[in-house]
């Protein structure tokens, strides 16, 4: 069971489901987003175990400095989760930079500036567990959003070789692959085997816990990705995905 948690993307969808349900657990957990009224809202909502800090992940430099003053503050650190995401809609033969520098920005650089530093402070200690959330996104190259698949292959790669060098020094590296989850991000969609925040939060938690190197929630997905991912490239691009 873990007794301190950072959560970074933590004011709606999977985020937010994750950081009750780490404090409904008795977890003491920090909890990162932009958005103070709905900060606000989660400690409200939560058993009283969340410290709560506005923090805009695009924000490099801020972040050294206030990883630190977390740690301090649950003193000590056993997980760390990065759930922040953005997914602007693409229309078809749209090429908007400022939509796509905001995809790598917040769900790959992003990523990599806070889980660094959690990977730095763990092989310090020798212990502790760092989460990632990528997406089934990113086992292909998908039509339909280029940039949004390719944050999410870089979010697999990087967990992966966080993974292979972090291992040696008892520390944990899980990549969660999620399939579409009802989000604020995802309003107004309804796709295959589609489930809820509450769900996605108990499967990423379940992995979290087990350490598992890498896993889809739900379950269902491992099988689909397995043949989608051995489709020839030549008959994937005739895809509509």
């Amino acid at each position: 069971m873990f007794r301190t948690a950072l959560v970074v993307g933590a004011s709606s969808g999977i985020g937010e489901q994750i950081v009750l349900k780490l404090a409904a657990r008795g977890c003491k957990v920090a909890a990162i987003a932009r958005r103070q009224e709905l900060l606000d809202a989660l400690v409200e909502k939560s058993s009283g175990q969340v410290i709560a800090h506005t923090h805009d992940v695009t924000d490099y430099d801020a972040a050294p400095a206030l990883f630190d003053e977390l740690v301090s503050e649950l003193g000590g650190l056993d997980v760390i989760i990065y759930c922040a995401g953005v997914m602007p809609s693409v229309d078809e033969g749209e090429y908007n930079f400022a939509k796509d520098r905001a995809m790598l920005e917040v769900n790959l650089v992003g990523a990599v500036c806070w889980l660094d530093l959690a990977a730095a402070h763990m092989e310090s200690k020798r212990a502790g567990t760092i989460v990632g959330i990528s997406s089934v996104a990113g086992d292909r190259g998908r039509r339909g959003a280029p940039v949004y698949t390719a944050s999410k292959a870089g979010m697999s790669a990087y967990l992966e070789a966080l993974r292979n060098r972090c291992h040696r020094y008892g520390v944990q590296v899980v990549t969660v692959k999620p399939g579409p989850v009802r989000t604020p991000m995802t309003e107004g969609m309804e796709l295959p085997f589609m489930i809820d925040a509450t769900e996605a939060a108990d499967g990423v938690l379940a992995l979290a816990q087990s350490g598992t190197g890498e896993g889809y929630v739900p379950k269902i997905w491992w099988p689909i990705m397995s043949i989608i991912k051995a489709v020839p490239s030549f008959i994937f691009r005739k895809t509509n995905v």
